[in-house]
């Protein structure tokens, strides 16, 4: 049995709605923060929740603050970056790291597209208190896509609007000097990346680096699959990343 709870986590000033997914069994259980993609929502990750927690996780879904219009946390779009949403995810993990029936040892980051990115980002910093990592089609592309967007930095405005949400100028200006590359390198530990080879939000080329830049990591690629995967895929998807979190945790 398991049971799903609201909680409210503060960043800095800021609240993030998350909901936790928890057997109701007292114990010490592994678990996986679930990080959604730009103008998603911790909704996005339902069908892995209800998987992990069968497997016995506890699963955390957040709304990044100022991560969509209709965000449940705090916070503006205007002033999300991905250094913001790198704060919200650090201080999630505080929070989960904390609680009394999760395994400090045996947490897990789960991110999408720029949730991907930005859990890259927290794997770098975190390191060794991250289990393992585990990314769909995630973002890499993004500083290089500003960069050509705002080829330079007087082009960047005040606000802009993408895909029907406004953007902030430190959106643009705090990815401006950024590799991705660079930084990755810096976890050790194991990942796993899926991504579509029709992809057309994200080029494939980038997840391909990635996998060449870490040093323990992994790529399925899944033909036919754009930014986002079809039904079929998308199960499929969530039972390679379960798998996957289990084989890590027998090897502890």
């Amino acid at each position: 049995m398991t049971e799903t709870v609201q909680v409210t986590i503060n960043d800095e000033g800021s609240s993030i709605y998350a909901l936790l997914d928890r057997p109701a069994d007292a114990g010490k259980y592994p678990a996986v923060i679930m990080s959604h993609g730009y103008m998603g929502s911790h909704s996005d990750f339902n069908n892995e929740a209800r998987l992990f927690a069968r497997k016995g996780f506890v699963v955390c879904r957040f709304d990044f603050c100022g991560g969509s219009p209709g965000s449940l946390s705090s916070g503006r779009s205007l002033d999300m970056t991905i250094f913001t949403e790198l704060d919200n995810l650090l201080s999630v993990f505080a929070y989960v790291e904390g609680l009394d029936y999760v395994d400090s040892d045996r947490i897990f980051l789960m991110g999408a597209s720029q949730g991907g990115f930005v859990s890259m980002l927290a794997a770098e910093e975190l390191k060794n208190k991250v289990r393992a990592l585990m990314l769909y089609y995630p973002a890499f592309c993004i500083p290089d896509d500003f960069r050509r967007h705002f080829p330079a930095i007087t082009d960047i405005p005040d606000e802009f609007d993408l895909w029907g949400m406004l953007l902030g100028r430190d959106f643009s200006l705090s990815i401006r000097n950024l590799d991705p590359y660079e930084r990755m390198g810096k976890y050790g530990g194991p990942v796993l990346i899926i991504h579509g080879d029709k992809d057309g939000v994200v080029d494939l080329s980038y997840s391909q680096r990635a996998v060449r830049a870490l040093p323990d990591a992994k790529l399925i690629v899944f033909e036919g699959e754009g930014h986002g995967f079809s039904p079929l895929y998308a199960a499929k998807g969530a039972g390679i990343f379960a798998d996957f979190a289990m084989e890590r945790l027998e090897q502890i």
